[in-house]
Parts: C-alpha cells; structure tokens; sequence
C-alpha cells in the first residue's frame, strides 16, 4: 500500500466523512480514526455516538481535540491508515483556546498545521483529513466568524497543496480536484477582503 495524503472538503452533511470511512474501509488497512469533537452538550455527545457507531467496530478511535501532531507522531506506525475527522472542530478548538487576536491565532494555528504535515510525513500510516469548505457561503457577521473562516481556508489551501488527493463532496457526491490539474495563479492566495 502507496503513502498517500487525502483531504475530503465539502459542507455541512456533504457526505465528507462518508467518503472517508469508504475510502479507509477499501484500504484494507489496519484504521485509526482520530475525533476532534468534543461533547460540550446533549446534542453533541448525541452526534458524536452516532458517529462512533457508524465506524467499523475493528477500527480504533482516539480523541484528540487539540494535539493532532504529537496524536499522529506517537500512533503513526501502528496502523495503515489514519482518519482525521474534522479539521474545522479542530481549528475552532484552537481558535477557543488562543490568543483573542487573530493575525497571532492565525500564525499559531498555521505553525500547528505545519507540525500535523511533519508528523504524517515522518510515519509510515497513509493518511485522510477531513475539513469543511467555508468559502461558499456568506462572510459571517462578527469577527471570530471571520477569523474561523478565513484560518480554515489558510489551513485547507496548505493542505491541499500538499495533498496527494483533494476531494470537493456535494450532496453525497465526490470530485477529485488534484486530477483537474487546476494551479493558482502566482502570487493569489485566494483571499478577498
């Protein structure tokens, strides 16, 4: 089995972490899915028991709100394939816990991404990350919106230029982007004011 570097986007109930179990479940691999959710009410601790009970009972799950890098680097070689579900709660996390200004959030956050990439490369496991697309919709009307949207966004785009394969899913359906052949003009980052 190839090494490879996956991110899936897509929005809310796109069929992102579907795509994810399905693209693990025909690895064949031994699986480790790594949650980012966090159980702060009723509501979530209801979704996230549905979610563990939709995963094969032979994969292990490890919860990891935060640390994704030091998760990845003490796990990386004791399974084929790892799941990382979702970089959007994991980038809120990060957000919630740091500094209030975004442009130092923003480059801690960036750093942090750095590390997750350093420790996928150093492990042997392939390994799939899922994250919501937040470039399609409306700019949000306060400013720790803003500051989510626009770090989710840094943080895709790097990881897509990374990534071996980049999934877009919509209504169930997936595109592979990469195979597009689609590069940025130089110099745009994407970003809009």
């Amino acid at each position: 089995m190839t090494k490879e570097l996956t991110l899936i986007l897509g929005g809310a109930r796109s069929g992102k972490s579907a795509l994810a179990q399905r693209l693990a479940t025909a690895s064949g691999g031994r699986v480790l899915f790594i949650a980012t959710a966090e159980a702060g009410d009723d509501e979530m601790r209801q979704r996230i028991a549905h979610h563990r009970a939709s995963r094969p009972a032979d994969w292990t799950t490890l919860e990891e709100p935060r640390d994704l890098p030091v998760r990845l680097r003490r796990t990386g070689a004791d399974y084929d394939i790892t799941i990382v579900d979702c970089l959007g709660l994991w980038v809120s996390n990060l957000l919630g816990d740091g500094d209030p200004s975004a442009a130092d959030a923003e480059a801690a956050i960036l750093e942090a991404t750095s590390r997750l990439l350093a420790a996928y490369e150093a492990a042997s496991a392939s390994l799939i990350l899922v994250s919501q697309e937040v470039g399609l919709g409306l700019a949000p009307p306060y400013p720790l919106g803003r500051a989510f949207r626009d770090i989710l966004g840094r943080v895709n785009q790097r990881l897509a230029d990374r990534a071996d394969r980049v999934y877009l899913t919509v209504s169930g359906l997936a595109l592979e982007l990469k195979s597009l052949g689609a590069a940025p003009v130089a110099g745009d980052d994407g970003v809009s004011p």
